[in-house]
């Protein structure tokens, strides 16, 4: 048995059952050892970007880790973006990174790096294992610091001889990893909130676990009671949504309009989520967003019980049961593409039970509102802000739940990952993929007006088209392996959107959309 043999059953004997790979030379040791290691579901990504966003997107649905394979420093690299998503949705991930034998650091060859570097700046956990005896409890380690809580990206460096070397003695069992308790709410903070709740303009700020179906019950109970308000982070990592759930407000994401949004609220109570900021700064803007004087609380931030913060609210408030807002979903549009005969389009169709990723950046700007009353699904989001999430995203949920999935992913998002349209047709797994073709880096046509930098320049201009060539976005998923078709008016948006959710496997909607913002 070598030390990649150990890896393996560690991450096994733990529960972490499925792999998101981009491997190369030092990892093949790994590689082999799946032939033994049945129980491990390996999943080949071409790109590492989509196996390190697909392990994010299986980690906010499971709430347990995928571990990664990825090569050296420029691997881990390439990943990186995608990791600092994860990162922001405390999602967690065991991403094991080979590295050259231990031997041959000193010579500096062309693939040699600081990859440990690279790893802190994650702000997880990060180890370089030693030896192929040190690997099981390494990993180990690793896993137990995914899970937190918080979660956490944890990075296990493996150079090549640790991975190659014979264990000297393989153990009667396996190291067990164990999840961390979360904390409890801080007793001062709690009666501090009690006594706002009771006598100001206060506002529950929602995030993390406390956006589950449960959890976002027992906030509009207490909102209903104290006459407050619940609203939710911008980019949640997950939340459920639907007919029969309780939806609180979505913080707009433009600073100008958030302000606003908060301007009455005195005091904020932070739940699962932090003290919300502009995404940027702008001249003018400030950078934070409640009313100057306003009182932050932070009753239950990420790795907080939440529900134990909640459910402490709510004995002492004695809040009753309050129902969900009701409504219906939008019905069938017709006629031309726009960005609110889309959203319309998603909203009527939505099958129970689908996990929506959202990368739809401006285009979507209506989808939210229209599926409030669609049947009961999930939604996940661009938490770090760093672009070509979607379709990994959509890609690790569909392995991590077995159910049908939706991604709506931006054009221009979507070319920063679009092998892993590759991986959804190897796997034939279950996604249905809504691509928003306006042909545009719209969300830069409206930040480059917000920063003030407008000038009539056609060179500016050009940077931000995408329409010169023309992206066809739907032969780039046909040439990947995926069914694809475009449409250009409601009806053909609502007929294939049905006919991809009754059939298996993947399929691709090319939406076109009027140019730029819609």
């Amino acid at each position: 048995m070598n030390g990649a043999d150990a890896l393996l059953a560690t991450l096994s004997a733990n529960g972490v059952n499925t792999c998101f790979a981009n491997p190369g030379t030092s990892e093949m040791h790994f590689v082999a050892g799946l032939d033994d290691a049945r129980e491990m579901r390996s999943i080949l990504c071409l790109f590492e970007g989509v196996a390190t966003g697909a392990a994010d997107g299986y980690g906010r649905v499971r709430g347990t880790p995928a571990a990664t394979l990825l090569h050296l420093g420029p691997g881990l690299a390439n990943g990186w973006a995608n990791l600092h998503n994860a990162r922001r949705a405390h999602t967690p991930v065991v991403n094991i990174v080979g590295d050259h034998a231990t031997y041959h650091a000193r010579f500096d060859a062309p693939l040699q790096s600081d990859i440990l570097s690279v790893a802190s700046a994650l702000e997880g956990w990060q180890r370089r294992t030693t030896s192929p005896d040190s690997v099981a409890r390494d990993t180990a380690d690793a896993i137990a610091a995914a899970l937190g809580p918080p979660g956490r990206v944890a990075t296990l460096v493996l150079p090549a001889d640790a991975s190659w070397g014979e264990v000297t003695s393989a153990p009667t069992s396996w190291p067990s990893a164990t999840r961390g308790t979360p904390r409890e709410p801080d007793e001062a903070t709690l009666h501090q909130a009690l006594r706002a709740l009771q006598a100001k303009k206060c506002a529950l700020f929602l995030g993390g676990d406390a956006l589950d179906a449960s959890q976002l019950s027992m906030a509009q109970r207490i909102a209903h009671a104290t006459r407050s308000r619940m609203i939710s982070e911008t980019f949640p990592s997950i939340m459920d949504r639907g007919a029969g759930v309780a939806s609180p407000e979505r913080l707009i994401y433009l600073s100008e309009f958030a302000i606003a949004q908060l301007r009455e609220i005195e005091t904020l109570i932070l739940i699962g989520a932090n003290e919300p900021v502009g995404f940027f700064a702008y001249p003018d803007v400030p950078s934070r967003l409640v009313p100057e004087g306003c009182e932050i609380l932070a009753l239950a931030p990420p790795g907080v019980d939440t529900q134990s913060a909640l459910t402490a609210l709510l004995e002492e408030l004695g809040a009753p049961a309050v129902p969900a807002t009701s409504g219906e979903a939008p019905a069938p549009p017709s006629g031309t593409l726009s960005a609110h005969t889309l959203a319309a389009a998603i909203g009527a169709t939505m099958p129970e039970d689908v996990i929506v990723a959202d990368e739809s950046n401006t285009a979507g700007v209506h989808l939210f509102g229209a599926t409030q009353f669609s049947p009961p699904h999930r939604w996940m989001t661009l938490t770090g802000g760093s672009i070509g999430l979607g379709l990994p995203l959509a890609l690790g949920a569909a392995v991590a739940s077995g159910q049908r999935v939706l991604a709506l992913e931006a054009d221009g998002s979507m070319m920063y990952t679009p092998q892993a349209l590759w991986t959804m047709a190897r796997e034939q797994l279950d996604v249905t993929v809504v691509a928003l073709s306006n042909r545009s880096y719209a969300i830069l046509n409206l930040e480059r007006q917000r920063v003030g930098a407008v000038t009539e320049s056609a060179a500016s201009q050009r940077m931000l088209d995408l329409d010169d060539p023309a992206l066809n976005l739907s032969e780039v998923a046909k040439g990947l392996g995926v069914s694809s078709q475009r449409v250009s008016t409601s009806e053909e948006l609502v007929a294939a959107l049905e006919r991809s959710y009754a059939t298996p496997g993947p399929s691709f909607i090319e939406a076109l959309l009027p140019k730029g913002l819609s």
